[in-house]
This record gives structure tokens, C-alpha cells and sequence, in this order.
């Protein structure tokens, strides 16, 4: 079982729009969120003056999608004071330095190749990087550390309300072993022609890659899951094989209602139509 994280979180200015300064007990890493209408007070913020990694949080108008920028400097203030400039998308940034000021260039490298790379796999945001720059080489105690220093950092973030680099369902390998332990339960659609398989999180139902849906939907379907399959599609998360809709990727669904409807094309309700490996539904399970 976890020990849990305790966590410290100061309101700069009262409110929780403002700049907050995060940080984990026991750890040397901190973490400052800043709207980018305040980005000038930065200057004021010595923690920020130093080597750093940081992210720049907005949305991408052509995709209508939550999009994120990763980024290093030797001086997290004045770079993400430079983005005010050159990037319009972002509304906010977060920014992560050391408080014992131990962070090198190389170091601040390291962790923003392997963000960028984290923030890939989870898929969550459209990530406005155009470069994926390589590792640099690090003694084996160093990797340690900044290994440690990334798990921190997903924690912070993801509190700071941004899980840009938390995977909707555990790596592919972690999770049949969870399954073959039975401390993670799949989910079948129970419908004729389509085999989907999802798990239940904490953020809702993940309709699991390779699962099959209708390749056309009923007039009765909402327009808003109408609106959800639609941009799954353009986005490529479903596509069209065999005549059914493919799922590329894991795909997170706020209810089981949704996650049934959308694949199927039209109005059900989740908790009849996902079921165990039994037979027995959500409904019955919950109930």
C-alpha cells in the first residue's frame, strides 16, 4: 500500500488562479504556476531565477485540444518571459528548479527529453514541441536522481491540475500483470458485432486500444457524444478497418454511458452494456 505524498501548496495572492508556489515534504524540487497575465512577477521570485525545467498550458485552435510546450533554460523566468512573444497559445506555465540550486544544463536536459517523451506516450495533450532533443549522457548516481526528480514532477503537475504526463491506463506489460493478479478488472461492451474491451479508473472508463465500434451512428445519438465521436475520428483515435471503428489508443471516457455510446452510435446506458468476464454488469456490480 502507498504511504502517501504530502504536499504544500502557497497562494501567492489568495486565490487559486493566481501564482502558487508547490512542493512535496523531503523532497528539493519546488514548483511555481503562474497566469500568464502575471508572468512579469517572475522577476520577483528568486526560485525562479535559476536552471529549470518548465511548461507552457494553453489549447491548439486547429485541433480544439488541451496543448502543452516543454521546455529548459538556465533561466526558467526570463525563457518563459521570451514565450510571451513567441507563442500565443499558452495561458499559463509551470515551472520546476531545485531549491538547493544542484540543477546543471545537463541535468535540465535530461528531464526535458524525458518529459517530452513522457508527455508522448500519455497522449493527453497536442504537444507543440517540433523537436524531440536526445538524452544527454549522465553518471548512473545522476540518472537516479532525475529519474526521481521526473516522478516528482508528474506528481506536482497532475496536483497543479495538469496530468499531461500520467498514461490513462498503466504500461502495457505492468497492466497484464495487474489483470493476471486481479487487482484490475476488464470491462466487455456487450454488443453483438463489436468486441471493446475497457478498465475503470479514477478519471472514468478507458476504452482500451484495438477495441471495435460502429462505423455509423443512429440520428438519436446526441449531438454532444455526436460532437466526442466526431473529433475521435478526426484526431485518428478511432478509424475506419473492416467496416467498424478501430481504436488507435487507449481512450478516456468520462462515464460508462459515454464510452458505450460513442462506439456503438447510439444511446445506451453504460452501466447495462459493459459487463465482467461473469456476465454481471456495472449496474449489478454497483448495486
Amino acid at each position: 500500500m502507498s504511504q502517501g505524498t504530502q504536499l504544500k501548496i502557497f497562494l501567492a495572492d489568495g486565490t487559486a488562479s493566481g501564482i502558487r508556489h508547490a512542493e512535496i515534504s523531503n523532497w528539493t524540487g519546488q514548483a511555481i504556476a503562474i497566469p500568464r497575465l502575471q508572468v512579469k512577477e517572475l522577476d520577483d521570485w528568486s526560485e525562479t531565477h535559476r536552471p529549470g525545467v518548465y511548461f507552457l498550458f494553453g489549447e491548439d485552435d486547429e485541433v480544439g485540444r488541451a496543448a502543452a510546450y516543454i521546455g529548459e533554460a538556465e533561466n526558467v523566468a526570463k525563457r518563459i518571459q521570451q514565450h510571451t512573444a513567441s507563442k500565443d497559445f499558452w495561458n499559463e506555465a509551470i515551472c520546476f528548479t531545485n531549491k538547493d540550486e544542484n540543477l546543471t544544463k545537463a541535468h535540465v536536459k535530461y528531464l526535458e527529453s524525458c518529459l517530452i517523451e513522457q508527455a508522448l506516450t500519455a497522449n493527453r495533450y497536442q504537444l507543440e514541441n517540433t523537436n524531440h532533443p536526445p538524452k544527454p549522457t549522465l553518471p548512473r548516481g545522476e540518472r537516479v536522481a532525475m529519474e526521481e526528480f521526473l516522478e516528482k514532477t508528474q506528481t506536482l503537475l497532475g496536483t497543479l491540475g495538469h496530468k499531461l504526463l500520467e498514461p490513462v491506463v498503466r504500461t502495457r506489460q505492468t497492466e497484464e500483470v495487474a489483470v493476471q493478479a486481479g487487482t484490475i478488472e476488464r470491462f466487455h461492451l456487450k454488443a453483438r458485432k463489436y468486441t471493446a474491451t475497457a478498465q475503470l479508473t479514477n478519471e472514468g472508463i478507458v476504452v482500451l486500444k484495438n477495441s471495435e465500434g460502429s462505423l455509423t451512428a443512429n440520428q438519436s445519438l446526441s449531438n454532444g457524444y455526436t460532437k466526442i465521436r466526431n473529433k475521435l475520428i478526426e484526431e485518428g483515435l478511432l478509424i475506419e478497418q473492416n467496416d467498424k471503428l478501430i481504436a488507435t489508443n487507449d481512450i478516456l471516457f468520462t462515464s460508462s454511458s459515454q464510452a458505450a455510446a460513442v462506439l456503438l452510435g447510439y444511446p445506451c446506458n453504460g452501466l447495462d452494456y459493459w459487463v465482467d468476464e461473469s456476465g454481471i454488469s456495472l449496474k449489478q456490480r454497483e448495486s
